[in-house]
């Protein structure tokens, strides 16, 4: 059994900055991939960053630069800090933890809220 939990959303200015965190307890693997998606009203569910336990890093672009994924492997904890937040950024922001081989199995936050006032 695996939960995710999101935390470190609320309402910014435009401009601003938020920082969320993520926490996955229960039978974790070594060797995963953390990542942040977020999902706007009425449109569909998109990858913002994802970090593997070994480092490495993913950003889409409309993010680069603005947004820094980290993680703290010893306690399974991953954050998202958002820089120069813009109204697009609003949505609900999901931590996925994504781990094993055949199957890999992919595992799902409840989501926080991020709104951003222009």
């Amino acid at each position: 059994q695996v939960q995710v939990m999101e935390s470190g959303g609320g309402l910014v200015q435009a401009g601003g900055s938020l920082r969320l965190s993520c926490v996955v307890s229960g039978v974790i693997r070594k060797t995963n991939v953390m990542g942040w998606y977020r999902q706007a009203h009425g449109k569909q569910r998109e990858l913002v960053a994802s970090m593997a336990t070994g480092g490495d890093t993913f950003y889409e672009d409309f993010v680069k630069g603005r947004f820094t994924i980290s993680r703290d492997n010893a306690k399974n904890t991953a954050y998202l800090q958002m820089n120069s937040l813009k109204s697009e950024d609003a949505g609900v922001y999901y931590c996925n933890l994504l781990q094993g081989s055949a199957p890999r199995n992919e595992y799902w936050g409840q989501g926080t809220q991020v709104t951003v006032a222009s």
